[in-house]
């Protein structure tokens, strides 16, 4: 992903400026030229060069660049523009590893990812990954061969070549050194305990959401990811979509007043375990029926689970699924009380919605939607999409869902938004990948980073238990656990943080 040289790391800028002598070398005037970009190149201030221990080391017997005197380099340099001038380079290196191609980065310059899970979301997310020039993706894991053929056919037509290595086992994956990042788009069982294995093995990791089947895996997540010191980007894109930001903003900057209720709607919540009819277990090669169960409890093969028909079942799916949507819009309104650190403390059920408060007063109704693909009237504007929020304060309001547009109380507030953030789409990832991928390169926290990720899908998984234990919850954010009023814990409450898991590679 970065230049290597003699033991040294150089930074993208300075890459880009050796590209520039590669390019040198394979222009017809080699000769003079390249010795002089050599020349350049060898004179950089060592301020230019960060050390990286233990990298690309010198050979046994061969010197770091600092050890070589100025004899030593013009010998070198002298050899270098004979042995350059005598061959043919410039007909056995591709112009996309130069960086040449106006479309793609430098070989050097791009982020190498693994896919583990490739399946109808994956697809739509990764077709805007592999529009990214930065990028390259050159391995797919999944446990089903019709998905990983699909996935290689999309892959190899993207670049013209048939490159792409596939896997069933995504620990083969994870083993490889050429790879940086991976996306992981497994179902909801797999995305904890798979991101916490390639944090673990180094790889920056998107992952797609519920990022944690419980509470418990949510935490163990983001402390991997912390003293791992890798990059972590959950799938929430609406971070990085223009309305959802602009609503944010307006509740954060002051226009909608003190803000003292958030609206986030979820599907409504269901809670069963049945199993379906046994079938004939198929090939590994063909469904790794055991690698595709992985943490959840064992039970017999049917293709229903494997084509989708898992949503909606306790021992593969998230917080009775209020984390389908929840995750997208109770993160929303976090973000929009500047609550990323900390969650509500309360949490009360009801018939129609999971009314949860925070320390400071502020209320969050997390209302469930009979349609939410429907009419989602007349509590929610349809005509603003999926996904959408209200933060109300005592200076006005706000709605806006995936779709773009706004309703906004008082008219004057629209003023404040500019009409291009309400074209954008909520569904659209590629921002929120380019920000990933930013971060890869930079080692900065992306929108939505782990700590972000815990928080909010904590929120989720504590009202879902609520609901399903019928009665308020009082939660310790700071503990990350439930107590009692008296102070003590909530053992029963407690016991569902987590699950049993089971060790699908004994």
């Amino acid at each position: 992903m970065a230049w290597q040289y003699h033991g040294y790391k150089l930074p993208y800028g300075t890459a880009a400026k050796i590209q520039s002598f590669i390019r040198g070398i394979a222009s017809p005037s080699v000769g003079a030229s390249c010795l002089s970009r050599w020349i350049w190149i060898n004179s950089l201030p060592t301020s230019t060069l960060t050390p990286k221990p233990n990298l690309m080391m010198p050979f046994p017997g061969e010197r770091p660049m600092s050890d070589f005197n100025s004899t030593n380099r013009r010998e070198f340099l002298v050899r270098s523009a004979a042995a350059l001038t005598a061959t043919a380079l410039p007909t056995i290196v591709p112009a996309s590893a130069l960086g040449l191609d106006a479309n793609k980065a430098a070989a050097s310059e791009r982020v190498t990812l693994g896919v583990i899970g490739i399946g109808p979301r994956c697809r739509y997310v990764l077709g805007g990954m592999l529009g990214l020039p930065d990028v390259q993706c050159i391995a797919i894991a999944d446990v089903q061969a019709s998905r990983r053929d699909a996935g290689k056919e999309m892959v190899d037509k993207h670049y013209g070549n048939h490159d792409l290595k596939l896997y069933r086992d995504f620990r083969e994956i994870l083993d490889r050194k050429d790879i940086d990042a991976v996306l992981i788009a497994t179902g909801d069982r797999w995305h904890g305990p798979a991101s916490i294995m390639a944090a673990e093995a180094g790889k920056d990791v998107y992952s797609e959401k519920p990022c944690g089947i419980t509470i418990d895996v949510c935490k163990a997540l983001a402390d991997t990811i912390k003293r791992t010191n890798r990059v972590f980007q959950a799938g929430t894109q609406r971070r990085s979509v223009p309305n959802f930001i602009e609503a944010v903003k307006l509740a954060q900057t002051g226009k909608l007043g003190k803000i003292h209720t958030l609206f986030a709607p979820v599907y409504v919540p269901t809670l069963q375990n049945d199993w379906l009819p046994r079938e004939q277990t198929p090939s590994r090669d063909v469904v790794d029926w055991n690698l595709w169960l992985g943490p959840a409890p064992w039970r017999p093969f049917n293709q229903k689970y494997v084509d989708g028909g898992w949503r909606g079942i306790y021992d593969f799916d998230s917080g009775a699924r209020l984390l389908d949507w929840g995750a997208h819009t109770v993160d929303l309104c976090q973000w929009a009380i500047n609550a990323d650190n900390t969650s509500p403390i309360e949490y009360e059920p009801t018939e129609t919605n999971i009314t949860c408060r925070y320390e400071n007063g502020v209320k969050l109704v997390i209302d469930f939607l009979p349609t939410p693909f429907g009419d989602r009237g007349p509590n929610w504007n349809t005509k603003l999409g999926t996904c959408p929020v209200r933060f109300v304060g005592d200076a006005g309001s706000v709605e806006t869902g995936d779709n773009g547009g706004m309703d906004l109380t008082p008219e004057s507030l629209h003023s404040e938004v500019p009409e291009t953030a309400k074209l954008a789409k909520g569904l659209d990832a590629a921002t929120h990948a380019r920000n990933f991928f930013d971060c890869v390169k930079s080692r900065a926290k992306p929108v939505a980073n782990a700590e972000v990720m815990r928080r909010s899908h904590t929120v989720c998984h504590a009202a879902a238990i609520a609901w399903i234990l019928n009665r308020k919850l009082s939660f310790d954010p700071v503990k990350e656990v439930f107590v009692n009023p008296s102070g003590g814990g909530d053992e029963e409450a407690n016991s569902l943080r987590g699950r049993p898991a089971r060790n699908p590679f004994a």
